[in-house]
């Protein structure tokens, strides 16, 4: 089992910056494959990004590639989510979520742990 907390989200205006960042607790943090996800409101969950267990490997969805930017520290169990150019449309709840298997998913179904989310908005 792992636990996950996500930190980091609030308020900021277009154009701005934001990081967020999601402890482990619990089993080793290095075996699971970690996610981010987002949901705005009166829409799905939707894959955000992904970071292998080295952290050699990522993968972004389409809508933040170039912006958004993933990485771990596993020594401090924890995942990042740099968010640069923030747009009002990334404004949604980000979740943090872990993977037992060493493939990248992009479908939250696939994904075994979830944290409770933080909120981002992103104002025009």
């Amino acid at each position: 089992q792992v636990q996950l907390v996500e930190s980091g989200g609030g308020l900021v205006q277009a154009g701005g910056s934001l990081r967020l960042s999601c402890e482990a607790s619990g089993r080793s943090f290095s075996s699971y494959t970690m996610g981010w996800f987002r949901q705005a409101p009166g829409k799905v969950r939707e894959f955000v990004s992904v970071i292998s267990r080295s952290g050699e490997s990522t993968y972004y969805a389409d809508s933040v590639k170039g912006r958004f930017t993933i990485s771990r520290d596993n020594a401090k169990n924890t995942v990042y989510l740099q968010m640069s150019s923030l747009k009002p449309e990334d404004t949604a709840v980000y979740y943090c979520a872990a993977s037992v298997s060493p493939v990248l998913f992009t479908t939250s179904r696939r994904y075994d742990y979830w944290g409770q989310g933080t909120q981002v908005t992103v104002s025009s």
